[in-house]
């Protein structure tokens, strides 16, 4: 059943607009002030918001506003005793849906009301309950808006570009963005741009013929034509070497991918959602991503909020993994203790979601009794990290330590180090030059090294 928040500070036309709407068959909550709305707002969120303009404290005009702000898609209709045509017209391009002047007609709200929903929602059959969104838990007012923004774009072909700190859930939402479009019977593929050797990237999203190159040894796909009909996430898009940068905004120009090695091009039907954990903006005026392809991306932008900015997820989350990490384990450990779940409520979560699960995974894999006590938590809370490693960076940094290694047992010897490493000497000397590794630091006799050995 759709609900409406209405809001009025005239007892009695509240009192008439709740019993018109809920006689229509919704839902109503009302509040007798702008403030008072927001904090409703603040705790759950509404399918329509009817709110009368005039107002003490906070008018029609800045609750509209506030409410921009956290859920751009939630329809506002304005009530107005002092409504003027020229009024309508500045309500309206301000974004406001509806503008009714007082006394209303009820048959023109509810066709408002009813025009509203129409246009915020999917226009598309149901979905089967909430499937497309099961991964989610939350009882965050701002997630529920960012996934009802999903379930929106969802049933576009619009490109889509999810910005969020690591651990927030980026894939999660590209996935719930996949299995809610029409697309959501064909493949969803994955690639973190970041993770894969820029030698190997373009074979990796467009594929290669058998010969194409040293080790191509059969004919491979790519993940465009993986995933034609569906739907190709992207993560960490801000990564990508400025090279390949420009070989995408071909493909999704053309929509056709050319193979390394083939003749010919190969049309490709999917949808591109990508994800950021970078300020791409900040990166184009830097000139070391491209803006053709930035605005290509950036159709439309989803922003996750980070844990910290909606702590009401956190028990439920927590909750959520502790239920599902005792099952995997196999260990009777039913709940948390108010006092760990407190903990958990003011803990800073630099690493968000991810870094949340990771503590009550650890503190339940040590649980000897039914309750997790603080003392586990805290101890889980200490042992965790200051925010998650991103995986670029843990990438580069396993990449560096294993040419120092190499190159410390070859001691300096590229073409034998370029061999162990199964690489051409060009692209060895390539990732070398990444890291500032100069083969002839290695060829010196070793220094005395105490407390440590590689």
């Amino acid at each position: 059943m759709k609900s409406v928040l209405v809001v009025d500070d005239d007892p009695d036309i509240l009192k008439l607009l709740a019993m018109r709407l809920a006689a229509a068959g919704y839902t109503v909550r009302s509040a007798e002030s702008g403030e008072r709305a927001l904090a409703q707002l603040a705790v759950s969120r509404p399918d329509v918001v009817v709110t009368d303009l005039k107002m003490g404290g906070i008018d029609g005009l800045q609750l509209f506003e506030a409410i921009q702000k956290t859920s751009p898609t939630l329809p506002v209709i304005i009530l107005t005793a002092y409504g003027t045509i020229p009024d309508a017209v500045d309500a309206t391009k301000r974004g406001i849906f509806g503008f009714l002047p007082k006394p209303f007609e009820g048959r023109e709200l509810l066709a408002q009301v009813e025009q509203a929903l129409k246009l915020s929602s999917v226009s598309a059959p149901p979905l089967e309950g909430d499937a497309w969104r099961a991964e989610f838990i939350t009882a965050s007012p701002q997630m529920e808006d960012l996934l009802h923004q999903a379930r929106l774009v969802a049933q576009s072909d619009a490109s889509v570009l999810i910005i969020g700190a690591s651990g927030t859930g980026k894939e999660l939402l590209a996935r719930a963005i996949h299995k809610a479009s029409k697309r959501c019977d064909a493949p969803f593929v994955a690639m973190n741009c970041a993770a894969i050797p820029e030698a190997l990237l373009e074979s990796e999203l467009f594929g290669h013929r058998k010969g194409a190159f040293t080790g191509a040894t059969y004919d491979h796909k790519g993940l465009f034509q993986s995933a034609d009909g569906g739907t190709v996430f992207l993560d960490e898009i801000g990564d990508m070497p400025p090279a390949l940068q420009a070989k995408l905004l071909r493909a999704l120009q053309e929509r056709e991918v050319r193979p390394v090695g083939a003749a010919q091009a190969i049309p490709v039907d999917v949808r591109i959602v990508s994800a950021t954990h970078r300020n791409l903006e900040e990166r184009v005026a830097r000139s070391e991503f491209r803006e053709d392809l930035y605005y290509r991306l950036n159709v439309v932008s989803l922003a996750i909020p980070p844990l910290a900015d909606r702590r009401e997820d956190i028990v439920p989350l927590a909750k959520h993994f502790l239920a599902t990490t005792a099952a995997r384990y196999s260990k009777d450990v039913r709940a948390l203790a108010p006092d760990a779940l407190e903990l958990l409520i003011g803990a800073p979560w630099p690493g968000n979601v991810r870094q949340l699960a990771n503590v009550v995974e650890q503190a339940v894999a040590l649980a000897t009794s039914p309750i997790l006590p603080a003392a586990l938590v805290q101890s889980a809370l200490r042992s965790e990290p200051q925010g998650m490693t991103p995986l670029d960076e843990a990438k580069r940094a396993f990449e560096r330590d294993y040419l120092v290694r190499i190159l410390r047992v070859t001691k300096g010897n590229v073409t034998q180090a370029a061999r162990l490493a199964q690489r051409n000497r060009t692209e060895f000397y390539k990732l070398l030059d990444r890291h500032k590794l100069q083969p002839a630091m290695f060829k010196r006799p070793p220094q005395t090294e105490t407390g440590s050995s590689v």
